[in-house]
């Protein structure tokens, strides 16, 4: 048996990498090092999901350390070939430094679209950039000969 081993991890090298890490993953439990916060044993207060037959669901979930979210979706177009999943929510929670998060989103055939105060925004366009991309677009440049 040995020896089989030991065969197999001389002519297949990347075997021996997967099992050492996969004995390595094992052997990491850190968790007796990470400092455990109330955060990990809140109690869940309300929890609701109702799931229909045709892709609709909606669910709700709301912890006693003000964490609270809700979910709503449902399949478009199902019996056509653009099928496609759509879902909208909220999310709301507290973060360390006490900033209360509030988190609207939207998810459909155009992707997935989050809203929220504490997102970051893009600053705005420069004036003369904005006036650069007019000039282009009212004055095309003509088109290149071959």
């Amino acid at each position: 048996m040995l020896l089989a081993i030991y065969v197999t991890l001389i002519f297949y090298p990347q075997k021996l990498l997967i099992i050492t890490a996969l004995v390595a993953c094992v052997a990491a439990d850190v968790s007796h090092i990470l400092p455990r916060s109330g955060e990990a044993d809140a109690k869940i207060l309300r929890q609701e999901q109702d799931v229909g037959l045709e892709g609709q669901y909606q669910w709700a979930i709301e912890t006693e350390n003000g964490i609270s979210a809700q979910e709503s979706g449902a399949l478009k177009n199902p019996q056509s070939e653009n099928a496609a999943q759509t879902a909208q929510g909220q999310a709301r929670w507290t973060a360390p430094n006490g900033e209360v998060i509030e988190l609207q989103y939207t998810a459909d055939e155009n992707g997935y679209q989050a809203q929220g105060s504490h997102l970051p925004t893009p600053p705005p366009i420069p004036e003369a950039i904005l006036k650069a991309l007019e000039y282009i677009r009212a004055n095309p440049p003509p088109p290149e000969r071959n």
